[in-house]
């Protein structure tokens, strides 16, 4: 089956007939162990498990790259060719790496942080890092802390960091939505937020910024202020994730309550809820011409693609195990989808590697 091409758009009706007979590339930095280890000694054991990758990837604006983060490690590879000597590996990082966010306008300008609590950008052509930011909260080992998410603004000039610490004496975290100028590598301000905001994301306009809380409700702040604009409820359990239509007609977002509701951008209504996940819903993708929405779940498994006009579920992509899926990313400019969570590796569905 030909990959489908850049820009192509598929009605609800064909998708899954075209869909469904794409094939799923596996892009994996692990190495089988050679054939004379095949006594269970540590080091063949060791060397054939490969480190778990984080719940975070990203896609190059042009879709030409695709970031992802195991351990203290970032690597990026090129979809076209899933070998793993042809990917890129990104390493300064002194803890865990939670989050990748490529520069929205710029080809190959990465930004990683993690549980160093430090932001690191990186020219992946050059393999090197080309600046950093130490915005603190950084965790000890084992414990939550530093940076948990990473947003650009859409002309790139700014992004805001997540930043988790623990309280004193307590098992709650307290979380900080730091504003950071690319052009001063520096930070403009930082807001502590009231309750714990896993998840945010900018508007398309880059003049507001959706927030997500551990109260379940979804806040519309005004963007540089932090002011905010509105704040609407509908789930029912602590809200995880959010993501704006490239239409900006609708926002979705997801929750511990296993549910990803679709909200009205005009009157800020859900419009239904996608109810076919099992566990809490991570993150959530549009694709590229924003018909079509994959929320990513931490148990159960398969991906449900749901067309967004109409609500109905077009095609389910299987995926191994029942442990979920960490992170999905759609392609931004065709219809391939990227997901962690597999425990090989990175998946991407659209045959785009060159076989």
């Amino acid at each position: 089956m030909p990959a489908l091409r850049t820009r192509d758009l598929i009605p609800p009706d064909k998708f899954h007939a075209l869909f469904s007979k794409q094939k799923a590339t596996l892009y994996t930095d692990h190495t089988l162990p050679h054939h004379h280890h095949h006594h269970h000694t540590s080091s063949s054991r060791t060397s054939n498990t490969p480190r778990p990758l984080a719940p975070t990837l990203s896609w190059a604006p042009l879709g030409n790259l695709v970031a992802t983060a195991s351990e203290r490690t970032v690597r990026v590879w090129n979809p076209e060719r899933p070998v793993a000597k042809n990917s890129t590996e990104l390493r300064g990082h002194t803890g865990y790496v939670d989050g990748v966010a490529f520069h929205p306008r710029r080809e190959a300008e990465l930004a990683s942080g993690g549980s160093d609590g430090v932001v690191r950008l990186w020219d992946v052509r050059a393999k090197r890092a080309t600046g950093e930011i130490k915005v603190g909260g950084a965790g000890g080992v084992g414990q939550q802390g530093g940076v948990y998410r990473i947003a650009w603004s859409p002309d790139g000039k700014e992004m805001v960091v997540g930043r988790t610490e623990k309280k004193k004496g307590s098992k709650d975290r307290e979380d900080t939505l730091i504003s950071i100028s690319l052009a001063t590598l520096s930070e403009i301000g930082q807001y502590p937020q009231p309750a714990e905001t896993p998840s945010f994301a900018f508007s398309n306009s880059g003049r507001e910024l959706f927030t997500t809380t551990s109260l379940g409700t979804i806040n519309v702040l005004d963007y540089p202020s932090f002011e905010t604009l509105h704040s609407i409820r509908g789930h029912v359990a602590a809200c995880h994730s959010v993501a704006i239509s490239p239409t900006g007609a609708n926002l979705a977002t997801g929750g511990s309550d296993s549910l990803v509701l679709i909200w009205d951008t005009h009157d800020w209504m859900p419009k239904y809820s996608i109810t076919d996940f099992v566990g809490t819903v991570r993150n959530i993708s549009y694709s590229f011409d924003g018909s079509y929405v994959v929320g990513g779940s931490d148990e159960g498994s398969g991906l449900t693609v749901t067309h967004v006009e109409s609500g109905d579920a077009v095609t389910t992509v299987a995926t191994v195990g029942e442990k979920g899926v960490g992170c999905v990313g759609w392609h931004p400019n065709r219809y391939a989808l990227a997901y962690t969570g597999d425990p090989s590796g990175l998946r991407i569905v659209g045959g785009i590697a060159s076989s």
